[in-house]
């Protein structure tokens, strides 16, 4: 599958944006999805999970209670809500497809810092502002 990430922005802190991952060329709903993000001079970072049919959700401590991820299936697209936004969530976002046996197994991984990464999207910039 081929991921498309669109939304990125500036914006000042405490504002919000959108996020969208569109996919193509797969079996959009055979993939847990997930965003992922990286600062500059930091490692890759996972920031939200979503599972195949987007009735379970998986957070970062750090994006806990201010970011949302949903999916929708049937238009094969994928979104970042992102509200309260930090300077610290300066970052480009990537959105992500993974294949894993299961949900608890894709849980298990992340918690791991053990990424399962079928496919990748292009990242898009995040700017926030103090």
């Amino acid at each position: 599958v081929q991921l498309q990430a669109s939304g990125g922005g500036l914006v000042q802190a405490g504002g919000s944006l959108r996020l969208s991952c569109a996919a193509s060329g797969g079996t959009f709903s055979s993939y847990f999805m997930e965003w992922f993000r990286q600062a500059p001079g930091k490692e890759r970072e996972f920031v939200a999970a979503v599972s195949l049919s987007g009735s379970r959700t998986y957070y970062a401590d750090s994006v806990k209670g201010r970011f949302t991820i949903s999916r929708d299936n049937a238009k094969n697209m994928m979104s970042l809500q992102m509200n309260s936004l930090r300077p610290e969530d300066t970052a480009v976002y990537y959105c992500a497809a993974s294949r894993a046996p299961s949900w608890s197994d894709l849980l298990i991984s992340l918690v791991a810092g053990k990424f399962i990464i079928a496919n990748w999207g292009q990242g898009t910039q995040v700017t926030v502002s103090s």
